[in-house]
């Protein structure tokens, strides 16, 4: 009996394999890897405080935004919280960019003046970075109704971490965007702390898309430590969304390697928990799959190493040299010029 599960089980991971194929595994390898050398380097530069303020890495949730990309068009949207560090790279956003932000710098997405927590890049139709807890619920869902009023196929993602479903406004969202049936993609990204609060501690429903089911929202639960789920996943609820359907609501189980941010000691686990999950690393996984099918060479992958530690330098390189906003920039940005013809003089 456990032979056959053995084959069943080895047959299925065999038709995933072959549905993707090699170049949307080297293309999900090559873009983990720049988040994860990304996030090692910012961590490394913080330490050093060249970097300042509050900080969230990404590391060990790369496959949720390698996955889903991988689905997404250029002009569906994507919104997040403030561990946004990931999302704009995936979205094409070159990291010098983002690290010149992080160093607060002219030259940033957010011209210096959102830091870590506030990313924005409206050119990729990437629209943050927010660092209120659920602030980027209803914002989401208003960019997903902007799309249905325009008579627009765009998908608006738009991910939260579970600490956020706490938030009042998710319940009200929900409700709005089943009503009117809105393009969106709610992504729970549940890597099991709310800072330094497990799930266990502080929810009396662990399992969060649940919530779909009190508003009739198609909602499932997913493994976030590999692209292919995560991909497939996505991949429905967004053809879902593109038919008129409404949204999906989507718990990705995922987890970080790091503190909640880099304040954070992270004494509230222990070291076997987070060994124990490094052993799911979406990056490796991804890897011996490439390995396994010969689709890259170890030369080819010594490539990739270097070609990504090379814009990781050349990121630090533009930010260090990038210099900062000059006072007067404190007055720009603040309001936008627009004309109304419809109020009557």
């Amino acid at each position: 009996m456990r032979m056959r599960n053995n084959k069943k089980s080895l047959t299925s991971e065999t038709k995933v394999q072959a549905k993707f194929g090699k170049e949307i595994y080297l293309k999900w390898y090559e873009m983990m890897l720049l988040m994860r050398r990304f996030e090692e380097k910012t961590g490394q530069l913080y330490i050093q405080q060249k970097i300042r303020g509050f900080c969230h890495l990404y590391i060990g949730q790369e496959a949720l935004v390698a996955g889903s990309e991988s689905v997404l068009r250029r002009d569906d949207r994507v919104i997040t919280a403030y561990r946004d560090h990931a999302h704009p790279i995936g979205r094409g956003l070159h990291p010098k960019f983002i690290m010149a932000e992080l160093m607060a710098k002219i030259t940033g997405c957010s011209k210096g003046k959102g830091g870590s927590m506030h990313l924005f890049a409206r050119e990729y139709n990437f629209f943050g970075g927010h660092g209120i807890v659920g602030g980027q619920i209803p914002l989401g869902t208003g960019i997903a109704f902007a799309d249905k009023y325009r008579g627009s196929d765009n998908v608006t993602l738009c991910y939260m971490g579970e600490g956020a479903t706490h938030q009042g406004s998710l319940h009200e969202t929900f409700n709005m965007a089943m009503f009117w049936k809105l393009p969106v993609v709610f992504i729970i990204e549940n890597n099991g702390y709310a800072m330094g609060t497990s799930v266990g501690r502080s929810t009396n429903v662990p399992d969060f898309y649940k919530l779909g089911s009190a508003y009739d929202m198609p909602a499932h639960q997913v493994d976030g430590m590999k692209c292919e789920t995560v991909h497939e996943a996505i991949e429905a609820a967004v053809v879902h969304a593109r038919k008129g359907n409404g949204p999906t609501l989507l718990e990705m189980k995922t987890y970080r390697y790091k503190g909640h941010s880099m304040s954070d000691a992270s004494t509230y686990r222990t070291k076997e928990e987070v060994e124990e999950y490094k052993l799911k690393d979406p990056i490796q996984n991804v890897l011996t799959t490439i390995k396994k099918n010969n689709w890259a060479s170890d030369a080819d992958i010594e490539a990739i190493s270097e070609r990504i530690n090379a814009m990781v330098a050349e990121a630090v390189k533009f930010g260090e040299e990038s210099p900062y906003p000059t006072p007067d920039e404190l007055y720009k940005d603040v309001y936008v010029q627009a004309d109304y013809p419809y109020i009557m003089e």
